[in-house]
């Protein structure tokens, strides 16, 4: 089966890239990325079943969470298929070599067409707060934007992370002024109609463990998209994994 052919259980639902080392593959919002104490099924859960039934594996199947990415969150994530590409990926994750692209519809007209965010951020537990100063525990939150659209009331951004913090890009958006739309942990002035964010992990490039060239991987903007001019394109995978779930056959 050639990387054209593959999907994940069905055919709306995109993989990017698979070898013996590596599985990408699109997290719609609403899905867990990893297990936790709501015993609610993980995108991890289920590679680990996907590669299991595609390749009739006996016994339990290595997988490795390497990129993380919010419940309500949507697009490109990664896991190690083997522990040499997870030592090594997470290397690059942990040094930042690893690049991030966002996108996002946040709340009110951004007035500069671009600009840099430079915070001291500290998560304190579901949250993180953005500092006045740096602490000891704080750590340096940066990332970078473009306004690629603006309305009345909304702008529509790309997004480079510069850093891997929690909740790193709400918290610095809502800071700005201009939270994420949705959002309300951060200041949204109200949830979206299936509580997830418009906040899109659109693009993700790293160094292959193995083969040590530089792989990139992107995803269009899903179906319903609230940017409707720039969205809903013949292949949008769906955004929600409500959406997706009746078409499950697990």
């Amino acid at each position: 089966m050639s990387d054209s052919e593959t999907f994940f259980f069905i055919r709306s639902w995109p993989v990017f890239y698979e070898d013996n080392h590596l599985l990408v593959v699109y997290k719609p919002s609403g899905l867990l990325i990893q297990g936790d104490r709501s015993k609610d099924v993980s995108l991890l859960d289920l590679a680990r079943r996907w590669i299991k039934r595609r390749y009739q594996k006996p016994g339990n199947v290595f997988l490795s969470l390497v990129h993380r990415l919010d419940r309500p969150v949507a697009g490109v994530t990664a896991f190690a298929r083997t522990s040499k590409a997870a030592s090594r990926l997470s290397e690059q994750f942990r040094t930042n070599t690893v690049k991030k692209q966002y996108v996002a519809v946040v709340e009110g007209v951004v007035p500069d067409a671009a600009g840099e965010l430079v915070n001291s951020m500290e998560r304190r537990g579901p949250t993180s707060r953005i500092l006045h100063a740096p602490t000891a525990k704080s750590q340096e939150a940066r990332l970078s934007y473009r306004v690629l659209d603006a309305g009345e009331k909304r702008s529509f951004l790309e997004i480079d992370l510069h850093s891997g913090r929690h909740h790193q890009i709400r918290a610095q958006l809502a800071h700005m002024g201009f939270p994420v739309l949705g959002d309300l942990r951060y200041g949204g002035s109200k949830p979206l109609p299936q509580k997830q964010l418009a906040l899109f992990a659109r693009s993700l490039s790293f160094i292959h463990p193995t083969r040590k060239s530089r792989m990139a991987f992107s995803c269009p903007l899903p179906a319903g998209w609230p940017w409707p001019d720039i969205a809903n394109t013949p292949d949008a995978p769906p955004w929600n994994w409500q959406d997706l779930q009746p078409e499950l056959d697990l």
